[in-house]
């Protein structure tokens, strides 16, 4: 079934991260997560996980997007819990359950993205801490910090960078399982991935240098890999980011950037539509410039990392050969 994707009012990032309530607040979780008691049927490790024949390794992904590929990598030796799995649900302004803290309490293994995208998630860790808990932050990963633009799942050198380090984690984790966990990260790269890494060199390679506009900085990482030349003003897509309001100069900017052609096609994320994206959408499809509409996570919410950002790519690249001619 297919989820229908509400376009939102701007962000407020300010109410992002003031989470003025946050002490209190993981505190109760915190306290709920410590009266739980273990799953019937079995006890848990210091870790939280279940411990005997057949142990699995309990994950916790703040995202599912990176959850997703967790999944696919661990295969029959890990359980993932995904803590944001709805199109619908914002991960910045997400505010973390009781049930969310009890997943990260009896975590093995936590993912979190980082870069102040999901700073609940982080907070979340701190008021749960497990010793043997290994945690992977991917903004530590790729050496980027609060600022830096934190839509990593959306560059895939990135992504490749984090399939990497889940699988080496597992390892650790799980050293008995070491050669299933290659197998499993060999068949996902060479394999599952491929769709996804052909759409990416191919696009790269026919249509590297094209200028594109868009309507967010999520696209940013992606529009690098691919050697797309993006001319909307990086403080345009910033302030849609942090839902604060754009300059006039940025939008007489984008205003002439489409007016006049200069962008070949126009890339809309859905899931953060404010009345200046809405406009400028509605002028470029005037002009004749396609418009792509992407997500910033997993939709539909059960489609899985692949198929999302190969169906996005498809339609990236039917937009760049309609604008081109190439």
């Amino acid at each position: 079934m297919s989820t229908v994707l509400v376009p939102r009012t701007p962000r407020q990032r300010p109410a992002r991260f003031a989470l003025t309530a946050a002490a209190a607040t993981m505190t109760a979780l915190a306290a709920a997560a410590c009266s739980t008691s273990p799953a019937r049927g079995g006890h848990t490790d210091a870790a939280g996980g279940a411990s005997g024949a057949g142990k699995k390794i309990q994950v916790v992904a703040a995202e599912n997007f990176w959850g997703s590929i967790a999944s696919q990598l661990g295969g029959s030796h890990v359980s993932v819990t995904s803590i944001i799995t709805s199109p619908d649900t914002d991960p910045h302004d997400y505010e973390p359950t009781a049930d969310n803290a009890r997943t990260v309490s009896t975590a093995r293994y936590a993912i979190v993205n980082g870069i102040g995208y999901d700073a609940w998630a982080d907070k979340l860790l701190s008021t749960n801490p497990g010793s043997a808990r290994t945690e992977l932050k991917v903004g530590d990963l790729v050496g980027l910090k609060p600022g830096d633009n934190p839509h990593r799942w959306y560059s895939p050198l990135d992504v490749h960078r984090v399939i990497e380090k889940i699988t080496a984690d597992y390892k650790k984790i799980d050293p008995a399982h070491a050669a299933y966990f290659d197998k499993q990260k060999r068949t996902f790269e060479a394999k599952t991935l491929t769709p996804y890494t052909r759409l990416v060199s191919g696009i790269k390679a026919k249509y590297a240098g094209t200028p594109i506009g868009a309507s967010e900085s999520i696209v940013t990482p992606l529009s690098k890999d691919l050697g797309l030349k993006m001319l909307t003003p990086d403080t345009f897509l910033n302030a849609m980011n942090e839902g604060a309001d754009p300059s006039a100069k940025d939008k007489a900017a984008i205003d002439q950037q489409i007016k006049k052609k200069q962008i070949k096609i126009y890339v809309h994320n859905t899931q953060n539509s404010t009345p200046d994206v809405q406009a400028q959408v509605k002028e470029a499809k005037a002009q004749g410039i396609p418009v792509v509409t992407v997500t910033e996570t997993l939709a539909p919410a059960g489609a899985s990392f692949q198929q999302w950002q190969t169906s996005q790519l498809r339609g990236i690249e039917q937009a760049l050969a309609k604008a081109t001619g190439k």
